[in-house]
């Protein structure tokens, strides 16, 4: 469809978005366009779709079983679409301006304690070929506070152990510099041992972690990887690679850190974003309070 392509360049080049949101927006766009259809084929006519349509199409959402937080994210991409046929003469008004988002309930993020991510690193087989790159994977992923794609698309060139920083391109092809610990450089060394031994596909020399195949690895061998060592130690938590972000955010904010420098380390555009760690901070102290208050111990 025409006016997709053109949504793409739109998000792609004036918008900047990575691919991954990229092709969320679109994903979105089209579930409004095959609900607007319906049976017609026909095009859309964008001037004559209503609020209405749009709040018939958010309800259609939670019939068939989105949940509150996903339908806010569709929303988010319906919105960015009529943003954009106002902005391309397709619409003379923006109806989607009204459409409200279903309420969802503050969600803290799970994390994991220290001894925990010891336990994760400890369990890892370094007699495996890829012993030492998870071990590494899951070290940089913690001290540097790395969204999984910036971890798996993370280069060689990016790297500058002997100043302790690497170069992080986030979200919006931003660049940012992460320190590193010497933990995590003594895991990548390790790993580079291997790494030198093995047989790499043209155009992936660059990439810091490999498959055995030589190639780049994906978000989905990370997921399933940290899921497995979870099990494998008995953790009973929801965890994911992002996990590990969320983790070393709260440990730099329990440690003192300014929430400004979490900001910066994070990447995160707005401080908005990065307050969300306050509200695991309280509840933390929360915990500690009713635990161990003399007034909360009962005899």
């Amino acid at each position: 469809m025409e006016l997709i392509n053109r949504y793409r360049r739109y998000l792609r080049l004036e918008r900047n978005y990575s691919p991954n949101t990229l092709e969320g927006y679109v994903r979105d766009a089209n579930r409004l366009i095959a609900y607007l259809m319906g049976n017609d084929r026909q095009a859309v006519n964008w001037r004559t779709v209503r609020l209405e349509d749009l709040q018939a199409f958010a309800a259609s959402l939670h019939d068939v079983g989105v949940g509150a937080r996903s339908q806010c994210r569709v929303l988010s991409g319906v919105r960015s679409l009529f943003r954009f046929l106002e902005q391309e003469g397709e619409v003379d008004n923006d109806v989607s301006e009204l459409l409200p988002s279903p309420q969802v309930g503050e969600h803290l993020p799970e994390v994991l304690s220290v001894d925990e991510i010891d336990r994760i690193e400890d369990a890892i087989d370094l007699t495996s070929g890829e012993g030492h790159r998870n071990r590494a994977i899951i070290e940089v992923l913690f001290s540097c506070g790395l969204r999984v794609t910036e971890l798996v698309t993370l280069k060689m060139s990016d790297l500058y152990l002997e100043e302790h920083f690497i170069r992080v391109m986030g979200k919006g092809s931003k660049e940012r510099l992460v320190p590193i610990s010497n933990r995590a450089i003594r895991e990548l060394e390790l790993w580079f041992s291997q790494r030198r031994e093995m047989t790499i596909k043209p155009g992936e020399e660059d990439y810091v972690f490999l498959n055995r195949r030589g190639a780049h690895l994906t978000r989905t061998m990370i997921l399933i990887m940290v899921k497995r060592l979870a099990a494998k130690v008995g953790i009973k938590k929801t965890i994911s690679p992002h996990t590990f972000r969320h983790s070393f955010a709260t440990c730099l904010l329990e440690g003192g850190a300014d929430l400004r420098i979490i900001q910066t380390m994070l990447g995160h555009e707005s401080i908005s974003t990065t307050e969300i760690y306050t509200h695991i901070d309280t509840t933390h102290l929360r915990e500690e309070i009713l635990n161990h208050h003399p007034r909360n111990i009962t005899s």
